[in-house]
C-alpha cells in the first residue's frame, strides 16, 4: 500500500469516527424532553449502550460546547441549545396572521387546528391551535408524522411525483404495495378539494385537510382540522371543510411560506 493511500484510508477511518461520534452526541441530546428534562449517567450509558468512560467524554464535551449544562440531578439543556432554539422559532414561526386565522377556526369549530408542511417522506407540524375542549387532539409544533398516512398527508403529495409516492409507500408498514391506495386517496383529495382521515394515524382520530397553496398554485402546506371520531359526523365533516377552505384561501392569499417545507 503506498503512502498516499494509507493516508486516504486513515483520512476515511477519521471521517468515520468523527460522524460516530457526532451520532452519539446527538443521541444523547435526544434523551432530554419535557418529561425527562434532567438526564443521569447512569440514564445515558443504559439507554445508548455506550460503555461509561465514552458517555463521560462526550458528556464533557457536550458541557464544552454549552449543549448540556450541569445539574444536582445529572444533565440538563445548556445554553446554547437554548440561543440555537430561539433563532429556528424566529426563522420558523409562522406570521401573526396566520396564527389568528388558525385560533379563530379552533374557536369557532371547536376542534384543533395544526399546520402541516412536508419535509422527506414525513409532515412536520408548523403551528398548531387546540381545541376549547377537555377531550382533544395535541400535536405539538415541531412533531413529525409519516407522509403515508392521515388527511393532510393526502393533501401534501397532491404534485408529488410517482418516484416520490413509491418512496413514501416504501416507508409504510405495506411497503410499496401501498402506493396504489396513496394514489387514489391523492386523487380523491384533489378531486373534492378536501381529505379526511380516520383512525389512520392515531386510532379513535379524525381529521379534515385543505390545501394552503403557493403563489405558482402548488401545495406549500396543509390545515387540518383534527379530534375525537365521535365529533365528526359526516354532515360536520362537510360544514370543518368549508369552513377550513376558507381559512386556507386567506392564508394562502398571505404569500404563505416556510423553511421547513420541501417540494414533494
Amino acid at each position: 500500500m503506498s503512502e498516499g493511500q494509507a493516508r486516504a484510508g486513515g483520512d476515511s477511518d477519521q471521517q468515520a469516527g468523527g460522524v460516530r461520534s457526532v451520532r452519539r452526541a446527538f443521541d444523547i441530546l435526544t434523551l432530554l424532553t419535557e418529561d425527562r428534562p434532567v438526564i443521569t449517567l447512569r440514564e445515558i450509558t443504559e439507554s445508548t449502550g455506550l460503555a461509561k468512560t465514552t458517555a463521560l467524554r462526550l458528556v464533557q464535551t457536550l458541557e464544552e460546547t454549552g449543549l448540556l449544562g450541569s445539574h444536582p440531578s445529572g444533565y440538563t439543556a445548556g445554553p446554547a441549545l437554548w440561543r440555537w432554539a430561539y433563532l429556528a422559532r424566529s426563522q420558523w414561526e409562522v406570521p401573526q396572521e396566520t396564527r389568528k386565522i388558525m385560533r379563530d377556526l379552533a374557536d369557532r369549530l371547536g376542534e384543533t387546528v395544526n399546520l402541516f408542511v412536508a419535509r422527506g417522506v414525513h409532515r412536520i407540524c408548523v403551528a398548531h391551535e387546540e381545541s376549547p375542549h377537555p377531550l382533544r387532539h395535541v400535536v405539538d409544533v415541531g412533531d413529525e408524522q409519516p407522509l403515508w398516512a392521515g388527511a393532510s398527508s393526502k393533501i401534501l403529495l397532491r404534485d408529488a411525483s410517482e418516484v416520490f409516492l413509491r418512496r413514501v409507500a416504501a416507508a409504510s408498514p405495506q411497503g410499496e404495495a401501498h402506493v396504489e391506495r396513496l394514489r387514489a386517496w391523492v386523487t380523491e383529495a384533489a378531486e373534492r378539494g378536501y381529505a379526511v382521515s380516520s383512525s389512520e394515524w392515531d386510532e379513535g382520530l379524525t381529521a379534515v385537510a385543505v390545501p394552503v397553496t403557493g403563489r405558482t398554485g402548488k401545495v406549500v402546506a396543509s390545515l387540518s382540522l383534527s379530534g375525537p371520531s365521535h365529533r365528526f359526523p359526516y354532515e360536520a365533516v362537510e360544514r370543518f371543510a368549508t369552513e377550513l377552505a376558507e381559512g386556507a384561501r386567506l392564508i394562502s392569499g398571505q404569500g404563505f411560506s416556510h423553511p421547513l417545507s420541501s417540494a414533494v
